[in-house]
């Protein structure tokens, strides 16, 4: 089965800036891109996943 990622977006606070990821929609989860290199393809997460991911970026884990 082919996944076909919708609505790719990059966050407002990427600016004007090319060296980003981007993110789009799957049916339980995102799928996650290099701006630079799109044609290179992108991973999925699960929705759980993704969750987990944005709870820790907001907890500021990663910093």
């Amino acid at each position: 089965m082919t996944i076909h990622p919708q609505g790719w977006r990059k966050s407002s606070r990427s600016g004007q800036r090319t060296s980003c990821v981007e993110v789009g929609r799957i049916a339980d989860g995102a799928a996650v891109r290099d701006t630079k290199d799109r044609s290179a393809g992108y991973f999925t997460t699960t929705g759980a996943q993704w969750a987990a991911f944005i709870g820790a970026v907001k907890a500021e884990k990663f910093d």
